[in-house]
């Protein structure tokens, strides 16, 4: 089977190239520029990804898309209609590349999309299924909606088959984002305010999301379906930084602070996303992927997050 990888030179992008390989599959990976290193991997140039993006020679001889390249959060956001640049990678560049891939008979492809688009968090004792209504409440996230919405329309146009995927936060060896700042932040071992949050977030290892993106790329059952993935177990932020920081050895000192306090400092401060993010929940349902295609993350929680603070670690002391 020959797979072309979209985003090939990003964080999942390289961890899926590299596993598809080992297991001994054809992949070709399109990228901006020919400028990535994978044994093995043949890599195409296709520029910037919009409408009119050619897509023929990475797509010649395919079996299956895996999408990942997308528009992400912009922290600093410059441009001045935000929605209109989200949509034009990740609404009219994935509608441009499907129906590219369907005309050049490719079977399936299988779209990233993000959590995002259920909503941005849930109570301790609620989860995210593929039944709730979307709920995108950003450019990022309505960008992503309406591309899940344009590929069923093409799959019904050309029996293209498509898959999606919504992960949460993805993490692993050289995670980048927020994930990295908190871990810098425990390297220095400042004394965090975070001992008194209690909430249940889900995340994936990016180990964990290669491997389910293959299986819905191969397996028969997916066709057709949306799909939410996680590793299983939520974690709070307290166990999670002390997790990390024990990994590290660099032990988390985590002291009580009341939670309204730290969301009046994220306004004044100008990072309440940031710090809803570590105080809210945001738990996800991955049954059905695990009931319709037999899936079970090939990693625990835990040592996904060892090896993430191990590598970090390992490059801090070099």
């Amino acid at each position: 089977m020959k797979f072309m990888i979209s985003g090939a030179s990003g964080f999942v992008g390289k961890a899926l190239c590299t596993e598809l390989i080992r297991r001994g599959q054809s992949v070709r990976a399109a990228v901006r520029s020919e400028n990535l290193l994978i044994e093995n991997t043949k890599a195409i140039s296709v520029g910037a990804i919009d409408s009119e993006t050619n897509w023929a020679d990475a797509l010649r001889d395919v079996d299956v898309v895996i999408h990942l390249a997308a528009r992400v959060h912009v922290m600093r956001e410059h441009a001045t209609d935000p929605l209109a640049e989200f949509l034009k990678v990740n609404l009219h560049g994935t509608s441009n590349l499907a129906r590219q891939a369907a005309c050049s008979g490719v079977k399936r492809l299988v779209y990233v999309s993000s959590i995002k688009v259920n909503g941005e968090q849930t109570s301790v004792t609620q989860s995210f299924t593929e039944l709730d209504k979307p709920n995108p409440q950003d450019f990022y996230s309505i960008s992503k909606w309406q591309a899940e919405q344009a590929l069923w329309r093409i799959a019904q146009e050309t029996g293209l088959e498509i898959v999606v995927v919504r992960p949460p936060l993805v993490y692993g060896p050289g995670v980048k984002g927020n994930f990295a700042q908190m871990l810098a932040i425990i390297t220095k071992r400042f004394p965090l305010p975070l001992a008194s949050v209690y909430n249940l977030r889900s995340l994936i290892y990016v180990g964990n999301l290669v491997d389910a993106l293959i299986v819905c790329a191969t397996h028969p059952v997916a066709a057709g379906h949306t799909y939410l993935v996680c590793d299983g177990e939520g974690v709070s932020t307290p166990h999670l930084l002390r997790q990390l920081g024990d990994a590290m050895r660099y032990p988390a000192h985590l002291l009580p602070f009341p939670l309204s306090w730290l969301r009046i400092l994220g306004k004044l401060s100008g990072k309440s996303d940031q710090v809803e993010r570590l105080l809210s929940s945001l738990q996800i349902d991955s049954g059905k992927i695990r009931r319709d295609l037999n899936w079970v993350p090939p990693y625990t929680l835990q040592l996904g997050l060892q090896a993430t603070a191990e590598s970090y670690r390992r490059l801090e002391l070099r």
